[in-house]
């Protein structure tokens, strides 16, 4: 019993186990999804390997000063600005996104490195004596740290990662303390770039609405009009975006809006799985007995689809399982963040936080049906080496706050 609390004391028990259930019920999910696919059936052990080395990424993490990380802030944001810049003159194009590299017949992607990176560098900002969130200048410098990569990732195209990153930018400003204004700064061209997809009408609404707040928050003449301009740009700067992203990101985009009008194109993977989801009942079909999961109904499904295998032959009970392993770890890291005094680390351990969440709601919401398919793998669960790692290697810095956590607070 003492050797026990001691070991918590030390490793957070609490990050570590539910990392590794979720890494469990991954492999199950994917050996079952890929048993009667010959061109998949070496997946199960390809990720068992890849958890293996992110296991070891985790210790690596835990392990290290817990100071060196402020100190990699700037040069981890560089190096991945780097492997983004390089991914886009030699990558390897999969699923019509040049986002892959190749290293002797080991692929990664740089976006997923870029994830932490950019946390990293923004929190490394925002913890500054002299960053002020009242400051259109510092809130503007903060958005180009964020997006800057953004930018890249985007070129490549990839738009779900993109979605990722929007959404840290917007939690990491949040939890640093950004006033009601400054957040509908940053809030508003998203709103208007989103409303702009459904069509004209609904970015006129949406305009009307921004002026509306502009006039409520009774801000200057020129500075509310600056605003309104970049809200403007924002509108039709997305048509742009949208006209340069690859055909299968702008149909999987359109049959968000109406899956139905595409059954056997576009909406097909969101509509098989909800099909998949429902039909599991309260307690699943079995374990390999789920006829969408065996009979591949939905292509590729031990990758951003793994929950459908979950849903469908594990049922509610399982998927519920699922859920509340998951709520307990953002929990967890939240507990740490708020824990911490070092503004630095909280940052850095709500950005993390904030990787899971969007992936999750993303995810979750794909299976679902509420929101698009963009591609977002599941944290943990997913078949994919680069974004395991990557969410293992967070972790570890988290579990190393929670180390080290008696020296900052």
């Amino acid at each position: 019993m003492r050797i026990d609390y001691k070991l918590n004391d030390k490793l957070d028990l609490g990050l570590f186990i539910p990392s590794l259930i979720l890494f469990g019920i991954g492999l199950v999910a994917i050996y079952s999804s890929t048993l009667h696919n010959p061109h998949a059936s070496g997946n199960f052990h390809k990720q068992f390997i890849w958890g293996l080395g992110a296991i070891i990424m985790f210790f690596i993490f835990y392990s290290l000063p817990t100071n060196l990380f402020k100190s990699l802030a700037i040069p981890s944001y560089i190096g991945s600005i780097a492997l983004l810049l390089i991914v886009l003159v030699i990558g390897k194009r999969v699923y019509g996104a040049k986002s892959w590299l190749g290293i002797e017949g080991l692929g990664f992607q740089p976006s997923e490195f870029a994830k932490l990176g950019t946390i990293m560098a923004l929190s490394f900002f925002l913890s500054r004596k002299n960053t002020d969130l009242e400051s259109f200048k510092d809130i503007l410098i903060a958005l180009i740290i964020g997006l800057f990569p953004v930018l890249l990732i985007l070129i490549e195209p990839d738009l779900g990662t993109s979605f990722v990153f929007f959404g840290v930018i917007l939690i990491l400003l949040f939890w640093k303390g950004i006033s009601l204004f400054g957040l509908f700064i940053v809030l508003s061209p998203a709103v208007i770039a989103i409303s702009s997809l459904f069509g004209i009408y609904y970015l006129i609404a949406s305009l009307v609405l921004v002026l509306v707040c502009l006039f409520l928050f009774k801000k200057d003449i020129f500075f509310s009009g600056s605003i309104f301009a970049l809200n403007l740009a924002s509108g039709f700067f997305t048509k742009y975006v949208f006209d340069i992203l690859s055909q299968h990101q702008q149909t999987r985009i359109k049959s968000f809006i109406n899956p139905w009008a595409d059954p056997l194109g576009a909406g097909y993977n969101a509509i098989q799985a909800k099909v998949a989801v429902g039909s599991g009942g309260l307690l699943g079909k079995g374990f390999l007995a789920g006829n969408q999961t065996q009979l591949q109904f939905i292509p590729e499904q031990w990758t951003d689809f793994i929950f459908c295998v979950i849903g469908e032959e594990f049922g509610f009970i399982g998927a519920m399982i699922v859920l509340g392993i998951f709520l307990y770890l953002f929990i967890r890291l939240l507990k740490i963040a708020s824990s911490t005094k070092d503004d630095f680390l909280s940052l850095t351990i709500i950005g993390i936080l904030g990787v899971y969440l969007i992936h999750f709601i993303i995810n979750i919401g794909m299976v679902v049906g509420v929101m698009p398919v963009i591609g977002i793998p599941l944290p943990f669960l997913s078949y994919g080496g680069s974004s395991l790692v990557v969410d293992m290697m967070m972790l570890g810095i988290a579990a190393n706050v929670f180390r080290t956590r008696k020296n900052y607070t």
